[in-house]
């Protein structure tokens, strides 16, 4: 079958070394092997970081951490992948970034102490904030017109939103499932709907998405 190359990534610059800023003189000696497009290769974390700024995309993805839940290392990395403007963690600071797979680095990654705070940081800015639960009187994200300027509140894996996030949400919303398990992991959750906001808004013109 199929399968990707044996290494990732780029071998040391061949040929005279090109004149630009953005390049990283230690990957152009040594070669770039991190988890980034090729369009990235050689270029320093900081320009990396710079470009994706110009081109972020309006909703911003939220998370409640109270028991370190394993899932926010795969949420930042895909929140990177569809170019999130934001992430933020509420609650406890620390969290386990071996799923981000070093995404984080480009990944805006903010703390709130309590849902609270997310809120007023967000309506500051005029940002919608939206909690996915099985609540209800939940709207159906397959159904709902979604905002602009978003940001997506998750739960803790099995007791979802806490009480104290949805007294200060503006919303809440449900996926559809048709299956006999009551829920959905919560990484699952939040790729639903972070690319539901893609299909809506995103240009998908030219290169700005590519598809790997």
């Amino acid at each position: 079958m199929p399968h990707g190359p044996e290494e990732v990534g780029l071998g040391p610059w061949q040929g005279e070394w090109p004149d630009d800023d953005r390049l990283d003189p230690e990957l152009l000696e040594h070669g770039d092997r991190r988890n980034v497009v090729d369009r990235y290769r050689y270029w320093t974390m900081e320009a990396i970081v710079a470009d994706l700024d110009t081109r972020r995309h309006g909703f911003h993805v939220a998370i409640e951490n109270w028991q370190h839940d394993f899932n926010i290392g795969t949420i930042v990395r895909t929140a990177n992948a569809f170019l999130a403007a934001e992430v933020h963690i509420v609650g406890r600071k620390r969290w386990n970034r071996r799923g981000a797979m070093v995404t984080d680095r480009y990944q805006h990654v903010r703390h709130h102490a309590t849902p609270a705070d997310l809120a007023a940081y967000l309506h500051e800015r005029s940002v919608r904030l939206l909690g996915i639960d099985n609540l209800p009187g939940s709207a159906h994200l397959e159904t709902m017109e979604l905002p602009r300027e978003v940001c997506f509140l998750f739960g803790q894996e099995g007791p979802g939103l806490s009480e104290s996030a949805r007294e200060v949400v503006d919303g809440t919303f449900s996926i559809a499932q048709f299956g006999s398990t009551r829920s959905i992991n919560a990484s699952a959750a939040a790729a639903i709907a972070m690319h539901t906001w893609v299909r809506e808004y995103a240009d998908l013109s030219g290169d700005a998405a590519w598809r790997g």
